[in-house]
């Protein structure tokens, strides 16, 4: 087979259609969005019949994965790090059930939070479901533990955690592709009642099973050619690292390491090969990208009094990104900054575009609140529209998580906050946001809801978004009354009208819903350049 120039995203993506693919389920999240976007655009995707439509959310992609797999098929569900957090629910639960088609899990984390809200390492999140997991350290083997991986999947019975992160996702490096597989032909599992349906009584059993088959996971972990030992003379250090962090650890001995190395890319912890680098190392150091997971394991089963170094003790920093050159300087390597950002860059915070359908209802909105002489809040969301945080609108107060604009409103307007005002796309409504109108409708709260919408998921690149065409009926449908469903265009035009309308919703004593409706400029281009061809 000959080699590939693939991105992280995309070697994944095709190595899960040459293993027999049938369906990948995400929402967009960068820096996860390529895999399910280079799915949707291959053309033997398509003649396979693969399903790539985008879920609603995480917890809806983690479900439809599942049963996916239940029907003796293979699945793949891809998110960004936070992402998880939303389909923690599901996740947890199929470390209990187990799978039946091979299933396998993907965390795209975002150290240094390019473009997210924490830097939160879900191998934390695979500890504790305590199922396998995988972390690869190049495009290869990114694309070579998704095509084994449904394997071993199906082999053990869970589900696969891989975990990338985003220097890994959006680099390239060739990848060689293996032969493509068929798809699994449709079968229900024969014990499914037994393993699908977690009543108490019956999830004690699995619990039991799941605890049980760990000492399985570490003894395929010690045999996997993915953990693999660098022996070298000078045994006053053993280097432990893990993912892209052992490339970062090559770049700085181009002839061969110095120190004896443990490359983990495979979990649970391989405890015979740390034992050995222990045995035979001073002290150990742990490079590994995010968290100090293993850095912290390792203190807890060791038990010898043997020093280890990394994020933990301070020799690494605490938050953000490895790089060559951090890891250079903790071994005392000459550091040549090839990687340092020039002088000569100016660093430019992100804007919204101009012809944004949100200035327009930013600066409306920031006009109509200054006649209430400082007692209004605004509760925004995760989207385009959290850069009115950013001058010149300085529009919001606050932005945590994916649908908690509506919620966080509702519960200062509880406190006695007037006027609260909760600013949502329609991709992260639809996401999150419906079950927080439903408890304002239920309570009569007295808040106004702005759902700006761009008819696209527009942050992560243009994708569907759930809601477009429905958000109407959907505010109706959850009880909020129709007289109070507004709708505008955001345009110059009709600036002043807009300002009115936000007027009378906010002196409206009860659930208000303004739609300020116009399609997201960027897409707005592609489409009309794709006309022209």
């Amino acid at each position: 087979m000959e080699k590939h120039l693939f991105l992280g995203d995309e070697a994944i993506a095709q190595a899960a259609i040459d293993a027999g693919l049938s369906g990948v389920y995400a929402y967009p999240g960068t820096p996860s969005t390529e895999i399910t976007e280079y799915i949707q655009s291959s053309p033997i995707a398509k003649e396979r019949g693969i399903h790539s439509r985008w879920s609603t959310n995480e917890k809806t992609a983690m479900e439809s994965a599942l049963g996916m797999s239940y029907a003796g098929k293979r699945s793949l569900c891809c998110m960004k790090h936070v992402g998880l957090n939303v389909a923690a629910d599901c996740f947890m639960n199929a470390a209990m059930s187990g799978i039946n088609g091979g299933m396998i899990i993907i965390t795209a984390d975002d150290p240094s939070m390019h473009s997210s809200q924490n830097e939160q390492d879900n191998r934390f999140f695979g500890n504790f479901a305590m199922i396998p997991m995988l972390e690869p350290s190049n495009q290869q083997e990114a694309y070579d533990m998704i095509y084994d991986g449904f394997d071993l999947s199906e082999k053990l019975g869970y589900p696969i955690l891989l975990r990338i992160t985003t220097r890994m996702a959006h680099s390239r490096s060739g990848v060689l592709r293996r032969p493509m597989r068929e798809q699994n032909k449709m079968q229900t599992p024969e014990d499914g009642r037994q393993r699908f349906i977690l009543l108490p009584a019956l999830a004690r059993k699995r619990f039991k099973v799941l605890l049980e088959a760990q000492k399985t996971f570490t003894e395929i972990s010690e045999q996997s050619i993915y953990n693999q030992y660098f022996d070298a003379p000078n045994k006053d250090l053993g280097i432990i690292t893990t993912g892209i962090a052992f490339n970062y650890l090559s770049e700085n001995y181009p002839e061969g390491f110095e120190y004896p190395v443990l490359k983990i890319t495979q979990y649970p912890l391989p405890k015979k090969q740390i034992e050995k680098l222990v045995d035979e190392c001073k002290e150990i150091l742990v490079l590994e990208e995010g968290f100090p997971v293993v850095e912290e394991q390792l203190k807890g089963f060791l038990g010898k009094g043997i020093v280890v170094h990394g994020r933990l003790d301070g020799t690494l920093q605490r938050d953000g990104e490895l790089s060559p050159d951090a890891v250079g300087k903790v071994l005392g390597k000459p550091i040549h900054r090839y990687y340092a950002t020039p002088e000569v860059v100016e660093q430019r915070p992100p804007a919204l575009c101009q012809g944004c359908g949100h200035r327009d209802v930013y600066e409306a909105l920031n006009e109509v609140l200054l006649e209430y002489n400082g007692t209004a809040k605004v509760f925004s969301d995760i989207g385009c529209y959290t850069l009115g945080a950013l001058p010149p609108f300085r529009a919001i107060d606050t932005c945590i998580d994916m649908g908690a604009s509506i919620t966080m409103a509702k519960g200062a307007a509880d406190a006695g906050l007037f006027p609260a005002v909760a600013v949502i796309g329609d991709s992260t409504f639809t996401h999150s946001g419906m079950t927080g109108l439903l408890d304002c409708v239920n309570e009569e709260s007295n808040i106004t809801i702005v759902i700006s919408d761009n008819e696209t998921t527009a942050m992560t690149g243009g994708q569907d978004s759930a809601g477009t065409g429905r958000l109407e009926s959907i505010c109706t449908g959850i009880g909020v009354d129709p007289a109070h469903i507004r709708v505008i265009i955001p345009l110059r035009k009709n600036y002043e009208e807009m300002k009115s309308l936000i007027r009378e919703e906010i002196e409206y004593k009860g659930v208000s819903v303004i739609i300020p409706r116009r399609e997201c400029i960027q897409t707005f281009a592609r489409k009309r350049k794709a006309s022209k061809k």
